[in-house]
């Protein structure tokens, strides 16, 4: 007894000298040592047993409970019989003495501990661990703590994790389903007779809650009618709220926990009870009951206060309960009515929420619920869209459009901008549900519209109304519009563009609606800013705005803020004005493009972005952004104006032309130095899609566009920045590249536009060709940093150009190689001078790709064969060595490109580039391969492999010769294999690869063999079937059973399955034994039982089951055997 005194005070001191702050991290190890080690002797529990009843010492009370898990968990296999005995009987024994005094975390730590023997033990050995958790709950003094037991039993046993074999998860879970009815019986009662005791009922006892809620007394087409009436329930939902006190808080909320967790696994069935989901929505009232809140807050102690909170809570972990039972989509005929009854008992609370009085604005009294309430309730209202509506809304009574009025004020009066968001998304999800029913039922096209149209015009309405500073400064000037968030938005563009998104989706079911809603309010803000010219001063240093007073300048702030928003409204609807609707729609979407030709002209012309304001930190910015945003505005109608260009052609209107005349007369003086980039890009994009959408004959003669040509090619002229360059040389070089629509051939004149284009590159690349080395002046002595900065100028500018028509006919892909023929040649000349310049090595590697992409037919064959073999020549071991290993990523990335332009190589069909392919793959498989197979590094590593897919892809009979006369004198087409050395090396490469850790990389490659198994049958080849198929299964199991690539358990499985079913016999008769023969830590007798649990499905889905039960019960046996005590003699 002595020894165990001290032992005891002994752990006391080393546990408050480990958790003290003077502690080194030394004397911390020392000491955890020291503990871990104890807790590894047999019989160590019994001295924490004592130290369980003998201290009040938290952290040595914690340390004895960590060493009964550990003992639980991880060897009680090895445990003496007897020894179970006692601990079983102990531990119940100690919670049921001390539960009230423990601190609660080690109270739920003890729950754990008795919990975890059932997981292990019940009902075999310890067959009345569930009907003692029954029996506290049913005995008034330990109720709370027999809750707590059921939802740690829930939690542990439902859903456990790996540490248990298939058959005892699944025995678990049945033995738990059958306790089911009991325990929701058990918790209906709690709750009822929480709520029955404290309510305050008058002399005339309130029905039952089951009596207006029995299946018969309401059929469910009466529910739909009066989906928003008062339920039948209604006189009891009316009822005051009771005041409940602490400790029947403490229990309703312990009862709710464990229906919510409960809920998260059992199935809909008549199990969960009217009576059940009534008392549940009686206790959802408590979150919308502010009268309560109010109370608790007027009677100033703090403890009503927190039983305020507390009250909420309870609110929040009822919704949770009904969210729980939502979510399932799957929902048996016979629970359909229950449904029908939350649905109506939640509305009803939706109604009580958003009740209009005058003692309470709606927004006031959602600010005054608890934050998380109001989260639950938009949850239950997004499952109700998302999972439910489908199958209610087609029942005729169901009262949609009350429903959605009720959505509408909850939307509109959200206290927070993050709750407004998540309404935002609900509806997004009815209006797409909307879309897809009307494309799938276009006959009732309009008779759903009908039902809806008021209220869709209402909500466009709203959402325009609050994204404008005019209706909604307050909350708009909250938002944040510099720091950005992951998607790289500001807080204020993620609000503007969900809120478009709404005002899109509806656009497109009411298109006339929207934009007499929309266009209006546009023309208001724009007569204000053209307006702006009458203020306009000319003082000494230039233009003055002469605005100034206070108010005026904030009005003026707010109106730019709100026309710059709905010009990106405009532009988000340009798409709902071509294609079949174009002749339908012309006249408005024509009203729209005029007037946004002459905004952008106006800004142009009067230089609004140079003016000088009262308030150049606000007003400046909001005049360039609205400028901006007009010809953003007005690109987004290119695909409207490539359609009136097409009809135009036939009629030849001279309306057309002025548009674009007027465009570009508005786009031309912004392509300068001078220019702010943000308005500088906008032009610069919308003169991209001039040149490249719309493509109008007259482009060119338009002498705004020559100006842009002139100034573009002047040598003295100053160089725009780099984006900005790049894509005006991209219009200019499309102008004259690409076909004009609704013109022969022989009308294209090509032959004066090849002239031009050629003249245009040759300005564009002039001091690039002037780097050549000639035989008289071998290197032109320049700064290397100069020379670094003329290629990369000119090499960006040509990349662009030749991407932007790889996709185009040939006539243009023709005069574009034409034109660059003499700057490939230079760069191939310049390359093998700086292939230890990464950073140059870099962008030209992305010229050739790019070339090689999109201009490889023009170029020839002798050239690119030239190409190849001067990259081949350059890439020694030593040079891609030097690049991986010492240059860090730039390096890496040249090496990649280099691999990429092999890839394009390799694709490409017909004989032509077939001889490269054994020097292409030596280069892989002796070069690159062995450079970075044992790097962790994923850097190349995609690239190589992608390479060697394709390589197999695209050259399969360079591989497997397969002859028409072969098949037909063998009957099957057993092709003979040729280069088999490389054909080996590669799957090995493929087979290393799953042994690294990276799990992007492992995926690819999954996919890559899949691939060729699905196209080529790879599986099915007999070098693959014979040497390596059993191979590739057994290293895929492995992953498996290490769980090293956990994310990708099923496509690991489905690969397996591909594998073994070429050879099924093969793989249960023999794979399958060697496997289990070679598995370490499992016993000859665990290795049968794996062995005969494995079943000889061969269908997938079975098969997939089988895998995942071998591998889990093979983890399982492990863990067992790890935890024997040595020299166990296992039977």
């Amino acid at each position: 007894m002595a020894s165990e005194e001290a032992s005891l005070r002994a752990l006391e001191s080393l546990m408050t000298e480990f958790f003290h702050d003077c502690t080194t991290n030394e004397r911390k190890r020392e000491i955890e040592e020291l503990l871990d080690n104890f807790a590894q002797q047999i019989g160590a529990w019994r001295l924490c047993l004592y130290f369980l009843s003998s201290t009040r010492n938290d952290y040595v009370m914690m340390y004895s409970l960590t060493v009964f898990e550990n003992l639980i968990n991880k060897m009680w296999l090895g445990v003496p019989s007897q020894d179970k005995m006692e601990i079983r009987s102990c531990l119940p024994k100690l919670l049921l003495a001390h539960h009230k005094t423990l601190p609660y975390f080690i109270r739920n730590k003890l729950c754990k501990v008795i919990v975890d023997i059932g997981r292990q033990d019940w009902p075999m050995f310890y067959h009345d661990f569930f009907t003692n958790i029954l029996q506290l709950i049913q005995s008034p003094v330990t109720t709370p703590l027999g809750l707590i037991m059921l939802k740690t039993t829930s939690e542990e046993l439902a859903c456990p994790r790996e540490d248990l074999s298939v058959a005892r998860k699944e025995e678990l879970r049945k033995l738990l389903l059958d306790q089911v009815q009991t325990v929701l019986g058990l918790l209906t009662g709690i709750l009822e007779t929480v709520w029955d005791k404290h309510s305050v009922t008058a002399a005339t006892p309130p029905p039952s809650p089951t009596s207006g809620e029995s299946g018969t007394v309401c059929p469910p087409r009466d529910l739909l009618s009066n989906l928003l009436q008062s339920p039948s329930s209604a006189k009891l939902l009316n009822q005051p709220i009771p005041i409940l006190d602490a400790e029947s808080e403490y229990m309703c909320s312990l009862a709710l926990e464990c229906l919510a967790h409960l809920f998260s696994w059992i199935p809909l069935s008549a199990s969960i009870t009217p009576s059940l989901l009534t008392t549940i929505f009686h206790f959802a009232r408590f979150g919308c009951d502010i009268r309560a809140r109010k109370m608790a807050s007027v009677n100033g102690s703090s403890q009503n206060c927190v039983l305020g909170q507390e009250r909420g809570r309870l609110g929040v972990l009822a919704m949770s309960c009904i969210n729980e039972l939502m979510s399932k989509n799957c929902v048996p005929m016979e629970f359909e009515e229950y449904l029908l009854r939350m649905f109506q008992q939640t509305f009803y609370l939706l109604q009580k929420i958003t009740k209009d009085n005058n003692a309470h604005t709606v927004k006031s009294r959602l600010e005054e619920l608890d934050e998380s309430y109001v989260e639950k309730f938009t949850d239950f209202l997004r499952l109700f869209v998302s999972v439910h509506l489908r199958r209610i809304e087609s029942y005729s009574q169901f009262p949609v459009v009350e429903f959605l009025t009720l959505l509408f004020k909850y939307t509109f009066h959200q206290p927070t901008h993050e709750g407004y968001f998540s309404c935002l998304d609900i509806w997004t999800l009815f209006l797409d549900y909307l879309t897809s029913k009307i494309k799938s039922r276009l006959g009732d096209k309009e008779a759903v519209l009908n039902r809806y149209e008021d209220a869709l015009v209402l909500l466009l309405t709203e959402v325009l109304n609050r994204i404008q500073f005019r209706y909604n400064q307050a909350q708009l000037e909250e938002l944040d519009d510099e720091t950005l968030d992951d998607d790289q938005q500001t807080e204020w563009q993620r609000y503007l563009r969900q809120s478009l998104e709404v005002v899109a989706k509806v656009m497109e079911l009411l298109p006339t609606h929207a934009f007499s809603t929309l266009f209006p309010v546009l023309q208001d803000n724009l007569e204000v800013y053209l307006g702006l010219q009458q203020f306009i001063v000319t003082s000494g240093s230039g233009h003055r705005l002469n605005i100034t007073a206070e108010n005026d300048c904030r009005r003026l702030h707010c109106s730019l803020r709100d026309l710059s928003s709905l010009l990106q409204a405009v532009g988000r609807l340009a798409e709902y004005f071509i294609g079949d609707v174009f002749a339908a729609r012309f006249s408005d979407a024509l009203t729209v493009v005029e007037r946004l030709v002459k905004v952008t002209l106006y800004g142009s012309q009067i230089k609004l972005y140079n003016i000088e304001t009262a308030v150049p930190s606000v007003l400046k910015p909001d005049l360039i952004d609205v400028h901006a945003q007009s010809l953003a505005a007005l690109q987004a109608y290119s695909h409207w104006l490539a359609q009136y260009c097409s009809e135009a052609h036939r009629q030849n209107t001279q309306q057309f032309v002025t548009l674009v005349s007027t465009t570009m007369d508005a786009v031309t003086p912004l392509i300068s130095t001078k220019v702010q980039d943000k308005l500088l890009l906008s032009a610069c994009h919308l003169l991209v899609s001039l040149a490249t959408t719309v493509r109008p004959v007259f482009l060119i003669s338009i002498p705004a566009v020559q100006k842009v040509f002139n100034r573009i090619t002047d040598a003295s002229a100053q160089r725009l920045v780099d984006k900005a360059q790049v894509l005006v040389c991209r219009a200019l070089s499309n102008i004259l590249l690409l076909p004009w629509p609704n013109l022969p051939e022989n009308e294209q004149q090509w032959p004066v536009r090849s002239i031009n284009h050629a003249s245009l590159i040759s300005a564009l690349s002039r001091d690039y060709r002037d780097l050549k080395p000639s035989a008289a002046a071998p290197q032109r002595k320049m700064p290397l940093d100069d020379t670094k900065v003329i290629i990369h100028q000119t090499l960006s500018v040509l990349e662009d150009i030749v991407d932007s028509i790889s996709g185009e006919s040939t006539k243009s892909r023709q005069i574009c190689y034409q034109s660059l023929q003499e700057s490939v040649q230079v760069s191939l000349a310049l390359f093998p001078a700086f292939i230890h310049q990464s950073d140059v090595t870099d962008e030209m590697l992305s010229f050739f790709l790019t070339l090689f992409r999109g201009l490889r037919v023009q170029m020839g064959v002798p050239f690119t064969e030239q190409i190849i073999q001067t990259f081949l020549n350059m890439f020694t071991r030593e040079q891609l060595a030097e690049s991986i290993l010492h240059e860090g990523s730039t390096g890496c990335r040249v090496v990649e490109k280099f691999l990429k332009i092999l890839q394009v190589v390799v694709q490409e069909p017909g004989q032509v580039f077939k001889p490269f392919l054994p020097s292409i793959i030596s280069l892989c498989m002796e070069q690159v391969y062995p450079i970075i197979a044992e790097r962790p590094s994923p850097d190349v590593k995609a690239e190589l492999f992608e390479l060697l897919f394709r390589t197999l892809h695209h050259n399969w009979r360079y591989f497997f010769k397969s002859t028409v006369l072969a098949s037909v004198q063998r009957g099957i087409a057993e092709e003979q294999m040729e280069n088999e050395p490389q054909f080996s090396a590669i799957m090995q490469a493929f087979g290393q690869s799953f042994l690294q850790p990276d799990i992007h990389l492992f995926k690819q490659n999954l996919f890559y063999l899949e691939t060729l198994n699905t196209k080529q049958k790879l599986y099915h080849k007999k070098i693959f079937r014979t040497t390596m198929l059993f191979q590739f299964v057994n290293v895929l199991l492995q992953v498996l059973v290490h769980k090293s690539h956990d994310l990708l358990q099923e496509e690991i499985g489905i690969a397996i399955y591909n594998m073994a079913s070429v050879d099924f016999d093969g793989f249960f008769a023999a794979f399958l034994p060697e496997f289990l023969t070679s598995c370490d830590g499992v016993d000859a007798n665990q290795k049968n039982v794996l062995g005969r649990n494995f079943k000889m499905d061969r269908d997938l889905p079975s098969f997939t089951q089988n895998v995942h039960r071998l591998v889990n019960d093979l983890r399982y046996y492990r863990l067992c055997n790890d935890s024997l005590p040595p020299g166990t003699v296992k039977l």
